[in-house]
């Protein structure tokens, strides 16, 4: 079994689609083994995303993500990373396949309603920024 890490975003949790998004985690066989809503400050918004400190988006994406509550999820399945990662589908919703999540409810590149860890290094450190300890 593997986990991985699924973050439910300001733009989703601000339409109150989290129960769908849980809804199709639970329906592609994923279980939840920790769930939590956070609001992120400034400080923690860059540091979970200081893999983009140096690109152009840096400071639109820590303030996108301080902008409301989000949901990180921490999931376990088989291969749950890459089965994820085809579950939420292209980071562009106007790019992403037809039936995922960034397809059906993401509003663009940014507001795509949610992240997925994109590797095991990756799930790890990420699932420890929001569950250490619990």
């Amino acid at each position: 079994m593997e986990q991985t890490l699924l973050i439910i975003k300001p733009d989703a949790t601000e339409r109150h689609l989290f129960g769908r998004i849980i809804q199709r985690l639970e329906d592609s066989r994923f279980k939840i083994l920790a769930m939590k809503m956070v609001n992120l400050s400034p400080a923690g918004a860059k540091q979970f995303y200081a893999v983009h400190e140096a690109r152009p988006f840096f400071g639109d994406l820590v303030e996108f993500m301080t902008s409301g509550p989000i949901v990180p999820i921490l999931l376990e399945r088989e291969n749950a990373i890459s089965a994820l990662r085809e579950l939420v589908g292209a980071t562009d919703p106007a790019k992403a396949a037809c039936g995922t999540i960034r397809h059906d409810i993401g509003l663009d590149v940014q507001r795509n309603s949610v992240h997925a860890s994109d590797a095991p290094e990756t799930a790890k450190n990420e699932i420890a920024f929001f569950f250490a300890g619990e």
